[in-house]
């Protein structure tokens, strides 16, 4: 079995997410796969700046058209709330049919009021693309939601159509709410259409993940999509056994690691970029412990006096290693 050293295993990992490449927005977003959505007002949202950490400054009304006027790239629950590219919507057909409603017990009021949910598909497919504030409840329920993010009983309806498949994300309007539509005015027939077995979704999503990742755990790859950790073995073996993967040994981790067939050691890295708390080189936290020995966790809803490290903390990556926080709440 192929034995890597730690700091290749790096490298690895830098060179698959894209960092140090010269790459067009499209290319960098395609190459990570997807980007985790998160509108933490802070800096700016973190699905903004994971691109600008790879290719530095851009556009970000490219990205808009790349998402909400092309369709490149939808959006879909993928890790958690998720920018991916639309010819992954194929392979997320299962995650859609074994949506969790949320907030949790939602799915019971949807139940009580499946005829205002019909409703709702219906004003869209005449009226084209709504937003939660184009809706009224129904008559006798109040329109705003009590302690949950939605905020809005339409809105809570109109995610739940949007997590189960039956309309997608259409635009997000300048206070950065979804306008919603029929998929198939957004997704391409071809993907639309296209039914595959959930092995093969899984198939299918763990070779994104190993792309992404470069090298990674089985649970390393099966958290890039929430997949179930089972379910991510069995498909792992399987795709070694057919030479797709490459299960190798890395200095220091304690589970093997698998490794794209024919994938290259790369050059060191050079070079140095902020990352989002929500990048996806260091959001399965165990895995940025094991690569770079640095802990990070985000403290947002760790009460003040018990935060190690600051509110909102950005991991600062020089010359392939992560060598430091950068607090930017921090009351001097």
């Amino acid at each position: 079995m192929k034995r890597l050293t730690l700091d290749e295993a790096r490298r690895v990992a830098l060179t698959a997410q894209g960092f140090g490449r010269r790459q067009s927005l499209e290319e960098a977003v395609l190459r990570i796969g997807l980007l985790q959505i998160d509108f933490v007002n802070v800096l700016i949202p973190a699905h903004f700046l994971i691109p600008f950490s790879r290719i530095g400054p851009y556009d970000r009304a490219q990205l808009h058209s790349l998402v909400y006027r092309k369709y490149r790239f939808t959006e879909q629950w993928a890790h958690e709330a998720s920018i991916v590219p639309v010819e992954h919507w194929p392979l997320l057909q299962h995650r859609r049919a074994a949506h969790r409603v949320r907030p949790y017990g939602f799915d019971s009021v949807l139940r009580k009021h499946a005829g205002y949910a019909e409703w709702v598909l219906e004003q869209i497919r005449a009226r084209g693309p709504l937003a939660a504030e184009d809706l009224e409840p129904p008559p006798g329920v109040a329109r705003k939601l009590h302690a949950v993010w939605m905020g809005m009983f339409p809105r809570a309806v109109l995610e739940a159509h949007f997590g189960r498949g039956l309309i997608a994300c259409a635009n997000r309007l300048p206070n950065y709410a979804r306008s919603y539509d029929l998929p198939e005015r957004i997704v391409p027939r071809e993907y639309l259409e296209t039914s595959i077995p959930v092995r093969e979704q899984q198939h299918g999503l763990l070779r994104i993940a190993a792309a992404a990742h470069g090298v990674g755990t089985a649970r390393d790859l099966a958290d890039y999509h929430r997949m179930n950790i089972r379910d991510a073995r069995e498909r792992l073996r399987e795709m070694t056994a057919a030479g797709e993967l490459e299960e190798v040994i890395v200095d220091g981790w304690r589970e093997p690691a698998f490794l794209p067939a024919g994938a290259r050691i790369p050059h060191a890295h050079r070079g140095a970029a902020l990352l989002s708390p929500f990048d996806p080189l260091v959001w399965f936290r165990p895995r940025a412990e094991r690569l770079f020995g640095f802990e990070y966790r985000i403290e947002i809803y760790t009460p003040a006096a018990k935060r190690r490290w600051g509110y909102y903390v950005l991991p600062f990556l020089l010359n392939g290693q992560l060598v430091a926080r950068v607090d930017l709440k921090a009351d001097r």
